[in-house]
């Protein structure tokens, strides 16, 4: 893992607290591996907020059809990189 992503991690996990009012959790204490629909409870709704937010910041698009994918923040950060990287 790069340094990069470590950074879209840490941003991700901000723009999730953030647009999701999570509270009692920091981006740094947010852990990238728990599941995001199963342990925090987000739906197709709130992840549609956020990859919109995501989309804007990092001047991407993030299919509709991928969202099923998106389950951690980890896994989000990684969708974000290989974007960036195409």
């Amino acid at each position: 893992m790069t340094v990069e992503t470590d950074k879209i991690v840490l941003r991700v996990a901000e723009v999730m607290i953030e647009e999701l009012k999570l509270e009692d959790v920091t981006a740094d204490t947010f852990d990238p591996e728990v599941d995001l629909v199963d342990e925090v409870g987000i739906d197709s709704m709130d992840l549609a907020t956020v990859a919109l937010v995501l989309q804007d910041e990092y001047g991407i698009r993030i299919d509709e059809d991928d969202y099923p994918k998106l389950t951690t923040v980890r896994r989000i950060a990684d969708y974000i990189q290989n974007k960036l990287n195409e």
